[in-house]
């Protein structure tokens, strides 16, 4: 008798693969702007840095206070794709903006909006999601979501780098550019995306109000205070530059080392995304911080090629096992009626830690240099892994 042969695994829906594709265009085409859009303002518009600052802090609190709102919406509503329509929407229609600003006031609108767009957008898209997948193919979704939108996260800032060589620096024309991204992936989602047509029950009125919230239970919270963890230890990828150029690679140079780490993101998401579908998803996530803490502990070994290549690439099989593995944990932990909600307070925790871990690592940077920076950040993920085994064990006590 032949042995029989092992179950096939789910395949993943098409509109998972659409919505992946949606994110990898729409992240071309904010990348051909952001990653030229600080040169822009101070070099061809005279903007201050200090003005950068303030329009890149206002757009991204913008961001994560309306993920709250459109989440709680799209449980009200029960209308996900709708509001994933108009966040993309409104993301495509800042392109021009952008193109014709000659002045702060149309800059900070267009970057406003664009933010506004991507807080009505995101929480209803990973509520959209869950709500197509099963537990069993969830991981693998949302890996294969975040490897195509880092895809896009590469690809664009490449692709912005050739076009400026190419148009002998013309902002202006990239700019324009990017708006063709923008309305494909607008277009991809009206058309490859089907909503599925029976949800659960919509939540009790507000979503928002105490009783609703709190049937978000211990093992939701958890996860919320986890990620935050997760994204206060992890501080911002910016520093990785500011390790990069000490160790003396050129200003022109620098956006490849975002490039790199994106690389080995967008290999390692998807993968990773199907091994949390067949494994401990707590396993999982403590195996995302060791390779933060190793990132951290050859970051802050020294700032020579070889040091940053290794820790950058660390950084990202860091990002592959976490940031996929997050979100099919707040999926599997939240009721089915308030995911939306859920998304957009676990990225709202998630936004105010990082902007705390930004701070802090900013503050032991300039106090006592980039190897306390990064000795501190593996300190502080040694600490959260301990608390994760510890609490896993009295679970099964």
């Amino acid at each position: 008798m032949a042995p029989e042969s092992p179950p096939k695994r789910p395949h993943l829906p098409r509109s998972i693969w659409a919505l992946g594709f949606v994110s990898l265009l729409m992240d071309v085409s904010s990348e051909l702007v952001h990653s030229l859009l600080p040169l822009f303002m101070v070099s061809a518009l005279g903007i201050s840095v200090f003005a950068v600052g303030l329009i890149e802090g206002a757009a991204e609190a913008t961001a994560l206070i309306v993920k709250v709102f459109s989440g709680a919406a799209s449980d009200y509503l029960k209308k996900r794709k709708a509001l994933a329509v108009l966040g993309y929407g409104l993301a495509a229609v800042t392109k021009p903006l952008f193109a014709l600003a000659s002045g702060f006031g149309l800059i900070f609108t267009a970057r406003i909006i664009d933010r506004i767009g991507k807080g009505v957008r995101d929480a209803p898209r990973d509520a959209l999601i869950a709500d197509i997948t099963t537990s069993e193919t969830r991981g693998a979704a949302y890996g294969l979501r975040q490897a195509l939108d880092t895809v896009g996260a590469f690809v664009g800032p490449l692709l912005a780098m050739g076009l400026m060589l190419l148009w002998a620096n013309d902002f202006r024309a990239v700019f324009w550019v990017a708006l063709i991204p923008a309305c494909m992936a607008v277009a991809v989602l009206v058309f490859g995306v089907q909503e599925p047509a029976h949800h659960a029950e919509a939540a009790n009125g507000n979503p928002l109000r105490w009783e609703n919230v709190s049937r978000m239970g211990r093992a939701y919270w958890w996860v919320v205070a986890a990620g935050a963890v997760v994204m206060m230890a992890r501080f911002s990828e910016a520093f990785l530059l500011l390790r990069a150029h000490q160790g003396g690679l050129a200003l022109a140079f620098a956006p490849l080392v975002m490039v790199a780490m994106n690389v080995v993101y967008s290999l390692s998401a998807y993968p990773f995304g199907r091994l949390a579908d067949s494994m401990s998803r707590t396993t999982m996530l403590v195996f995302g911080l060791l390779a933060l803490i190793a990132a951290d502990i050859v970051l802050a070994s020294g700032n020579s090629l070889p040091f940053i290549l290794g820790g950058v690439a660390l950084w990202g099989v860091h990002l592959g096992l976490t940031q996929g593995l997050l979100s099919a944990m707040v999926a599997d932990a939240a009721p089915a009626d308030l995911r939306g909600t859920a998304f957009g307070l676990f990225n709202l925790a998630g936004g105010l830690a990082l902007l705390l871990g930004g701070a802090l690592a900013g503050w032991l940077w300039d106090s006592l240099g980039a190897p306390f920076t990064f000795g501190a950040g593996a300190l502080f993920c040694s600490v959260a892994v301990v608390v994760i085994v510890v609490r896993r064990r009295l679970i099964k006590q």
